[in-house]
């Protein structure tokens, strides 16, 4: 079966990668158009894998990410249309030059190919993962959780729809059904069609996927989120930027899990951080004894809490002497996913902007900006971690590599 899928999806992208910006534009705002049309069975279809979700005990955070809404399908759709209206960076001449010999060279922005992606109960990702692909002449495969099966084959069956519609081959997108952990491990190995994988997921699955993949891997990591409350912070603006980042949403890979606070301030801001967080949702706070002493509520943290992606309602807390100290424990526990220091000093800022080592550094902004859609870039394919080839949220660009193209009047060497 997977072998027919290669051989569909390698056939279907020589096919998508000829297609014109104008083509592909016309055919993304039919497939955001269908994708509206069809709410009423992407959501029932939905409601089979929030049931199944509930009965297995599945935890609020995971249920979160699973929900389908009309908001959230409207979002969907307004994501691929962002895509449409960004510029397209295929055949982009990133350099060009001239040899002595007047050989001339370009260097040609061109589509991966096939794209396969693993990933859990997002079924968002099955739209968002097509848009960008499809704008950039890729292909997909895509390898959903079964949790969020039904979500992600009525999703991909309106987009394979508006394709056929629009006269267009239909396996640029294919979705795995079989939910067989060897067809996954089959999938991993399938170098021969697939030119790059990308897992999204838990860090379970990313470990999985990195050790075991014979194709080519982005990384996209887990979030273990930090934001470090300077001396010099605004105290309004810190509270407001941690309860953003903490309950917005908390079954988000960008979502703040620890919290680090200057020693000169944690008596003023800790009580205060509690009562703003109290406003929104019960959080519970893990830290050390100092933080136990100004929040009783606080239980006491393991060294496993620091390292933990919690998803939940539950943010672990530190109090650091200096911003040295605050750089040096991001660095130690962190994911180099997204982390934040709230600050009205410049050189501060600058000092944690410098030294964590992390795709995405803010200063006074809230990590939950960690995003394709929030970035610009419509909506994003992951976000990756590592540093080769591709870092942050991927949008069109990462989708790309490149290629020589050198022209002569008969040269020989």
């Amino acid at each position: 079966m997977l072998n027919i899928m290669g051989e569909a999806a390698v056939k279907a992208k020589y096919i998508i990668e000829q297609l014109s910006t104008e083509e592909k534009n016309k055919i993304l705002s039919f497939v955001a158009d269908k994708l509206i049309e069809d709410t009423e069975s992407i959501l029932a279809a939905n409601e089979k894998d929030m049931e199944a979700g509930r009965k297995k005990g599945m935890s609020q955070g995971l249920l979160d990410r699973l929900l389908l809404t009309r908001e959230r399908i409207q979002s969907m759709a307004d994501g691929i249309r962002q895509v449409v209206s960004l510029s397209d960076p295929i055949g982009e001449v990133m350099e060009s030059w001239q040899q002595p010999n007047g050989m001339k060279l370009e260097k040609r922005r061109v589509p991966l190919g096939v794209i396969g992606i693993i990933y859990e109960a997002r079924p968002n990702v099955t739209a968002d993962a097509f848009a960008l692909a499809f704008k950039t002449g890729n292909v997909v495969i895509l390898k959903g959780g079964s949790d969020a099966l039904f979500s992600n084959a009525a999703i991909t069956a309106s987009i394979r729809g508006s394709l056929e519609q629009c006269m267009i081959s239909p396996d640029a997108i294919q979705l795995i059904e079989d939910t067989d952990r060897k067809v996954t491990e089959e999938f991993m190995r399938l170098n021969q069609y697939i030119d790059v994988l990308i897992p999204r997921g838990g860090a379970g699955l990313i470990s999985m996927v990195v050790n075991n993949s014979t194709i080519p891997v982005i990384e996209t990591g887990t979030g273990n989120c930090h934001i470090y409350v300077d001396k010099e912070a605004d105290l309004s603006m810190a509270a407001s930027i941690v309860v953003n980042a903490k309950t917005q949403r908390i079954g988000v890979c960008n979502a703040c899990e620890s919290l680090l606070v200057h020693e000169d301030i944690k008596e003023a801001f800790l009580p205060y951080l509690k009562e703003e967080l109290d406003k929104v949702h019960s959080v519970e706070l893990r830290g050390d004894d100092k933080v136990i002493n100004l929040i009783p509520q606080a239980v006491p943290a393991t060294e496993e809490d620091y390292y933990k992606e919690y998803l939940d309602y539950i943010l672990s807390v530190k109090i650091v002497k200096d911003t040295e100290e605050a750089v040096n424990h991001i660095n130690q526990y962190h994911t180099k996913h997204s982390d934040a220091v709230v600050t009205e000093n410049k050189d501060t800022a600058e000092y944690f902007l410098n030294r964590v080592d992390s795709a995405c550094c803010y200063w006074n902004v809230s990590t939950r900006f960690t995003d394709g859609f929030e970035f610009g870039f419509g909506a994003e394919i992951g976000i990756s971690t590592q540093k080769l080839h591709a870092r942050g949220p991927m949008g069109l660009k990462e989708l790309t590599t490149y290629k020589y193209i050198i022209m002569g009047n008969g040269q020989i060497r």
